[in-house]
């Protein structure tokens, strides 16, 4: 029996998408938040999942009316059907809201990647949150990874893929045991340019808060130095992949603290 796809899976009914696509939430959310089985609430646990796309859109909610999700994910096929996931986002709903998604008058940043929100930005790094985070997260992210590494093996593959929007975003996946399809050697060049006498180092003069010295050692702060424009160009054309039940031992930022 071939692989399931997202593509396969959108043709099925309502019901048995929610049943498929709900295999990826983390049970520790669910008991965390008491939430029970939230395919039965479409409330509380919302799809974009039409037939006849090959990407699906999940957000589960700890209450209803709340504004930003606990666990928002976005899976899509690639051309040889494997699974990405462009975006896999953990909020604590507990934790401060920064506004770094969207502008003063409401339009939307793309998480910073299209417009910037600098004072929302600037708070929210003050407060140790890395680029496009708009909530502290759950601290869950071993837990969520081992979660949908079950999903991914139940529908039949043996590894999957991520875009990482952010350089942390990279650097955390190299050490929950992913590696590069393309993007390593960029991010070889990044720590190299942040050790001391690189080119990224000279450049950390304060001349926006967000090139502070500290950055050079600081996963965190290397991230936001980079959204900030340091490279002279976008962070893009990563790719990374995990197989499932193994670690591939990468590291491009060896010694460097978060």
């Amino acid at each position: 029996m071939p692989p399931f796809t997202i593509g396969g899976i959108n043709k099925l009914a309502e019901a048995e998408k929610r049943e498929i696509y709900s295999r990826y939430i983390p049970p520790e959310l669910l008991e965390k938040f008491n939430l029970g089985d939230p395919t039965m609430n479409r409330d509380l646990l919302r799809f974009r999942f039409a037939e006849g796309s090959s990407d699906v859109e999940m957000a589960l909610y700890h209450e209803v009316g709340f504004p930003d999700p606990l666990l928002y994910a976005h899976l899509a096929d690639s051309m040889n059907g494997q699974i990405f996931v462009l975006l896999y986002i953990l909020n604590d709903p507990t934790a401060p809201r920064f506004d770094v998604d969207k502008m003063p008058d409401g339009t939307p940043t793309q998480f910073g990647l299209r417009k910037r929100n600098l004072e929302a930005e600037r708070s929210a790094m003050q407060a140790g949150l890395a680029p496009g985070q708009i909530r502290r997260g759950l601290r869950a992210l071993k837990s969520a990874i081992q979660t949908f590494e079950n999903f991914i093996t139940y529908l039949g593959h043996e590894m999957y893929y991520i875009e990482p929007l952010y350089y942390h975003n990279a650097v955390n996946s190299e050490r929950y045991g992913f590696s590069y399809q393309k993007g390593k050697k960029l991010m070889n060049d990044i720590h190299a340019g942040f050790a001391e006498g690189g080119a990224l180092r000279q450049k950390l003069d304060d001349s926006s808060p967000f090139r502070s010295p500290a950055a050079a050692d600081s996963v965190r702060l290397r991230s936001w130095a980079i959204h900030d424009g340091i490279l002279g160009e976008p962070f893009t054309n990563v790719t990374m992949y995990k197989q499932i039940g193994k670690s591939a031992n990468v590291s491009t930022a060896p010694g460097c603290e978060w």
